[in-house]
Order: C-alpha cells, then sequence, then structure tokens
C-alpha cells in the first residue's frame, strides 16, 4: 500500500494552485504575465546581451528543477521504504505474538523476550541507518546539480563581463 503525499504532487499541491497562491496568479505577479516577459525582452544596455541572459536564467530555473526533483524522488523512496520497514516491524511483532503464545515454559519465554527485544533493536538501528542514507544520498544528488548551475552561471557571467569590457 503506498502512501501518497499531495504536497509531493505539483497537480495535488493547493499551494501551487494559482487560486490559492497569489504568487502564481499572472494578475498579482507581475514577472509571470506576458508583458514584463516583452519588456524584459526588449530591454537592451550596449554591448549586454539580454538574450544570453534569459538563457542562463533559464538554465537556472531548470538546474532548480531537476534539484527539486531529485529531493522529490529521494524523499517517495524513504516514504516507500519507512512503510516497508513498518509493515516488517508489524508482521515480525505478530509472529512473535503468535510465537510466545505458542511457547510453554516462564524461563523459556523470557529468554525469547530478551532476544526479540535485542533482534528488534538492531534492526531499528539497521533500519534508521538505512533511511539516514537515503535521505543524505537525495541531498547530496540535489546540491550536486545546484552546485554544477551555480558554477556554470559564474562562468557565464564572467564570460558576459569580459565580452562588455571588450
Amino acid at each position: 500500500m503506498a502512501i501518497e503525499n499531495p504536497f509531493l504532487d505539483p497537480k495535488k499541491n493547493p499551494f501551487m494552485d494559482p487560486k490559492n497562491n497569489p504568487f502564481l496568479d499572472p494578475k498579482n505577479n507581475p514577472f509571470l504575465s506576458q508583458d514584463m516577459m516583452k519588456a524584459l525582452g526588449e530591454f537592451k544596455i550596449p554591448g549586454l546581451d539580454v538574450e544570453s541572459i534569459m538563457a542562463a536564467h533559464r538554465r537556472n530555473f531548470e538546474a532548480i528543477s531537476a534539484a527539486n526533483k531529485t529531493a522529490v524522488e529521494g524523499m517517495q523512496a524513504v516514504f516507500k521504504r519507512q512503510t516497508e520497514i513498518l509493515k516488517e516491524l508489524v508482521d515480525e511483532g505478530n509472529a512473535a505474538i503468535q510465537e510466545l503464545m505458542a511457547s510453554g515454559a516462564q524461563d523459556d519465554t523470557i529468554v525469547k523476550q530478551v532476544g526479540l527485544v535485542k533482534d528488534t533493536l538492531e534492526s531499528t538501528v539497521s533500519n534508521m541507518k538505512e533511511l539516514s542514507e537515503m535521505v543524505a544520498k537525495s541531498q547530496t544528488e540535489a546540491f550536486d546539480i545546484l552546485n554544477t548551475r551555480i558554477s556554470a552561471a559564474l562562468e557565464e557571467v564572467r564570460g558576459a563581463v569580459k565580452s562588455v569590457k571588450k
């Protein structure tokens, strides 16, 4: 059974709906209107290539989008794994209870309970380590995307400044 988080799906996220988020409504946000884009496109400074700047910003947004996608996919994998772990724990708990109910001797039951507690703790520590590694990997991948884009953007700015000086 998959657990769905509506905030991770842009189509179901209420904050991505212009009716709920005034910043996504072109009437309220001048940067989303066609007039603003046209004005920016007509903006001319001698020696400055506005088209390359706009292309650089498009690449910035693409990098941010890719980083967000990577982060969301990583969190979805963590949520999925947490669900699997919870199911395993419930199944193991049910099996342990049935086993304890079937055992006869009191001393034997105590020994089994101690063993079950030890096994559960070891399993929990292992699962937490796995989940933290998944989160760290996802975050590292997302930050790598952004770092690569930031480096490229700085090189683009350096190139633009050099071309303006000439």
